[in-house]
């Protein structure tokens, strides 16, 4: 343990203002243990180091290193958009929860290897093209991991998939206001959020926008999506992310394969809807660029809403539960189960994963480890004693 480590556990203490005996109780080690480690006769474990970081306010990693913690920059596009203060601070706080945790995994090596992306083509010079190109080697990729179709399969088993294999991290959580998604990247992590919605088809859409960036390699700062809109956007990032999202959500051979050279009628334009799980307008614009349907028939689709085709197409019950899952809160999987091995293998303490999950510590530890959990006096919160029957309604 090299005297640097050493001088920033002492300012963690000294900043603290308590004395050594109780530094050490608060961080869990006997005062023997403290002392001889602060003397450099002891090494510090890495529990010890993630109680003390926990105690201090701070990071493992600034205690070993002296670095500060890894924090995304707001690109430009997302600094001159209308979120507020309000909504910049709340959308720091998720990207901390998020960054914490990759953090305290990189730092007991438990940080998952990363699978290497498609890349733009370099050959390819206009970005629609770019866009395009990556949406067949995004499908490529996922045809590879056991998904051979984007269209037809829903939104949750298509995220779990892009999980795999692009090594991205994918919540859907709470996002300010205006905000349908977001995306950071570094070389050793990867993040897409988007926002919970009552429009599953823009919530969709956003998915593979949000990855379209992160294949790209455009996330090294954070970037933000306001009010996402399919085809209105004129900074050149954005278009490729666009016809990326199109082309991936529904590609030009899934869509003829459907077709089969006829022109489509109202039924089908409806179950073509209900399929590829994209708004009437985003399908409308879609089959004219391939043209497939006239100017009058893209106007009539235009039209028509998600809820509606999917009445039409006797689909409202699978409207309903498309519509239910996009309002749900869903955290990556992957970071979670990581962080509780190491906390079940001692390696580091219960808090990271309660700040990742959002959860309190306590309350964390009775569901995790009930054993743990402190026993309850002779009374329970009801007032009744042990033992006796309590009407649960």
């Amino acid at each position: 343990m090299t005297e640097n480590v050493i001088e920033r556990v002492r300012k963690v203490m000294n900043a603290a203002s308590v004395s050594q005996a109780i530094f050490a109780e608060r961080v869990g080690l006997t005062p023997d243990k403290l002392s001889k480690s602060l003397n450099g006769v002891r090494r510090f474990t890495s529990l010890d180091l993630a109680r003390i970081a926990e105690f201090g306010g701070t990071t493992v990693d600034w205690l070993l290193t002296g670095r500060e913690p890894i924090r995304p920059a707001f690109a430009a596009r997302a600094r001159a958009s209308a979120m507020d203060e309000y909504g910049r601070g709340r959308l720091q706080d998720l990207l901390d929860r998020f960054t914490a945790a990759h953090e305290v995994l990189g730092l007991l090596g438990l940080a998952p290897e990363l699978p290497e992306l498609p890349r733009v083509r370099a050959d390819i010079e206009r970005y629609v093209d770019q866009g395009a190109a990556l949406a067949q080697d995004a499908r490529a990729r996922l045809a590879a991991e056991g998904l051979p179709a984007v269209g037809g399969t829903e939104t949750a088993d298509l995220l779990q998939a892009m999980e795999r294999a692009f090594g991205v991290d994918v919540a859907k959580i709470g996002l300010p206001d205006g905000i349908d998604g977001a995306a950071w990247q570094t070389d050793g992590y990867r993040l897409v959020m988007i926002a919970r919605s009552d429009v599953p088809t823009r919530q969709r859409f956003t998915l593979a926008h949000e990855l379209g960036h992160i294949l790209a390699g455009d996330a090294q700062d954070l970037l933000t999506e306001n009010h996402l809109s399919p085809g209105r956007q004129k900074d050149l990032t954005e278009v490729r992310a666009n016809v990326f999202a199109t082309d991936l959500l529904m590609p030009r051979g899934e869509i003829d394969g459907l077709l089969r050279g006829e022109a489509p009628t109202d039924e089908c334009l409806t179950s073509l809807v209900v399929h590829f799980q994209v708004s009437p307008s985003a399908l409308a614009a879609r089959l004219s660029q391939l043209d497939a349907v006239d100017r009058r028939t893209a106007d009539r689709l235009r039209g028509l809403t998600t809820q509606t085709c999917h009445w039409l197409a006797g689909q409202s019950d699978l409207f309903e539960a498309r519509t239910a899952w996009s309002r749900g809160k869903r955290l990556p999987m992957r970071p979670a189960r990581l962080l509780y091995e190491a906390y079940r293998a001692g390696e580091t303490t219960l808090r990271p994963l309660a700040a990742y999950t959002g959860q309190d510590v306590g309350r964390l530890r009775e569901v995790l480890d009930p054993a743990a959990a402190p026993r309850k006096s002779a009374l329970n919160a009801s007032g009744a004693e042990e033992g006796e029957l309590v009407f649960q309604p």
